[in-house]
């Protein structure tokens, strides 16, 4: 959840908050850098790493590696990959404008900025695809599947009506387009295994659950009939029972997914009850009933519920399994993160458990493992007329708008291309410490300077040529942290390792600059 709206506000410090794709851990920006937790137990949130270094809007781990995708808010056109338990940047990416979310799975990186998605290949992070001239999207609403087989990205199709569009990210083509709302979408997620898609629009009443690729709709829940909430956040369970949601009230809902089976099955037991009587007289009632009040009969309640302290703040929910229960969490703009207890059988209203505050310090609710670093916590206090993150930084003046028209047709976008992308890259020395923040938000390294900090070609490990995405992809990352570890993920053949552009000299001869483009590519070349 991207939070630097707010950064106009002196007593707001906390910029970005996020689970990562197991809810394993939180990952928290903050104006004076960026934190990592680890969510193995409920009674204390255990920290697993912090650097104090520069505003930090978006921090993307990938699940439990050392990976990190990190952009800063003094930079919000720059996308550096790093190696946090060593410290180290990897490499970088400027883009044209303004990086509004970043998604990561185990094949690939997508940078989403307001009109165009750009799709790398977590290996060697080479640009695959771009996706260009998409609708306006300014909240960088964009969701990628976990999942090896069905890695599908998920991204508005239109900016009138709640349309999404599917891409296959490893085939890099469009799949379907699927009319999920009549209104604007608010909210997107994918399940683990990337076969159901959630999704709920800017009116925030009713929640969709859609199969995957071919678009049907499986379940339809109401969320109440209050109008005007902002859905902030929907998540599935690891194992696709259950699906959170989260908006601007104090509420947060949980709704089973129960097939049509289970449902008819659990009513034959409640039917001697009462209420059982009268579930099987609404059902009969509704055949009689215009189409839009029978449809509320076919819309399923929250099977179970959680109060927040405090409503209007943004925040980012999930449903994780810790020590093998589980529990359903909240992140919100208030600093702190919440624990609820869920119960699987009969739902209803969950338990505060413990509430952890993301600055480190001990709080009464709850306790982490830094010790305190200030006298009092400083709530955040939400905007009275929020703005999104594209709107609360600078763009660059442009000589000339050569936007093409926006609209759509309710097909796949016709602009899908896999032309050059814009952004360059560079890669700086093993264990080169990371760079302070520039003092310009729009400050762009010369070639030279990016040649400086060393050339792009892959590290050496024993006998073998391996970049080091790839040591750390494989898991052979030998720099573990107290309370962390390397998921290493087996099923990867060898990736690319990148090209090596040879000494400094030949470095720069090798560079090629693209006149055409505003932000060229940075290009090697072999002589």
């Amino acid at each position: 959840m991207n939070l630097a709206s707010q950064a106009g506000d002196d007593q707001s410090d906390l910029l970005f908050v996020n689970f990562n794709q197991d809810c394993t851990s939180l990952a928290v920006g903050k104006k004076s850098g960026y934190k990592l937790f680890s969510l193995s137990s409920v009674e204390k949130l255990d920290q697993i790493y912090e650097n104090a270094c520069e505003d930090i809007c978006i921090v993307e781990r990938l699940f439990s590696s050392s990976l990190v995708a990190i952009v800063s808010l003094s930079s919000p056109r720059k996308l550096k990959v790093c190696h946090f338990k060593k410290g180290t940047e990897i490499c970088n990416y400027s883009y044209s404008n303004s990086i509004l979310a970043v998604k990561l799975n185990r094949q690939r990186l997508i940078v989403c900025l307001e009109e165009s998605l750009y799709i790398h290949n977590i290996r060697d992070m080479k640009v695959l695809h771009t996706i260009r001239d998409t609708p306006p999207n300014p909240h960088g609403l964009c969701a990628l599947s976990i999942n090896n087989d069905n890695s599908y990205l998920a991204y508005p199709g239109s900016n009138q009506i709640g349309e999404v569009q599917i891409f296959d990210t490893i085939n890099l083509r469009a799949v379907t387009m699927i009319p999920a709302h009549d209104n604007p979408l608010a909210a997107i997620a994918f399940n683990a295994q990337g076969t159901k898609i959630a999704t709920a629009s800017e009116k925030g009443t009713v929640i969709r659950v859609f199969s995957v690729p071919d678009g049907q709709k499986l379940f339809e829940f109401r969320r109440g009939m209050k109008r005007c909430v902002h859905i902030y956040a929907l998540a599935f369970s690891f194992d696709s029972t259950y699906l959170c949601a989260s908006s601007n009230t104090e509420t947060v809902h949980i709704f089973k997914l129960e097939t049509q089976k289970e449902t008819s099955g659990r009513a034959q037991e409640e039917q001697s009850s009462w209420s059982g009587f009268m579930g099987q007289a609404l059902n009969i009632s509704k055949n009689y009933l215009p189409g839009a009040v029978s449809d509320m009969f076919n819309q399923w309640r929250a099977f179970a519920v959680c109060k927040l302290p405090s409503q209007g703040l943004k925040n980012v929910c999930a449903i994780a399994s810790i020590q093998k229960i589980p529990r359903l969490l909240v992140a919100s703009q208030d600093g702190y993160l919440y624990i609820y207890n869920l119960d699987p059988n009969e739902g209803g209203e969950c338990t505060l458990l413990r509430q952890h505050s993301l600055d480190g310090r001990i709080t009464e609710g709850g306790m982490v493992s830094e010790p305190p670093g200030s006298a009092a916590d400083r709530p955040l206090i939400q905007a009275s007329n929020p703005i999104s993150y594209a709107g609360s930084v600078r763009r660059p003046d442009s000589g000339s708008d050569s936007t093409p028209p926006r609209g759509h047709t309710g097909k796949p976008h016709p602009s899908l291309s896999s032309e050059m992308p814009r952004p360059y890259s560079s890669s700086p020395k093993k264990d080169t410490a990371l760079p302070k923040a520039s003092t310009s938000p729009w400050r762009l390294e010369s070639y030279a300077t990016v040649l400086h900090q060393g050339h792009s070609g892959p590290q050496m490990v024993g006998s073998q040529e391996i970049s080091e995405i790839d040591i750390i992809l494989d898991g052979r990352d030998y720099s573990p942290l107290p309370g962390s570890y390397s998921q290493p993920f087996q099923e990867f053949e060898g990736g690319a390792t990148g090209h090596d552009v040879g000494n400094a000299g030949a470095g720069l001869q090798a560079l090629r600059l693209d006149d055409d483009n505003e932000f060229p590519p940075m290009t090697h070349k072999v002589e």
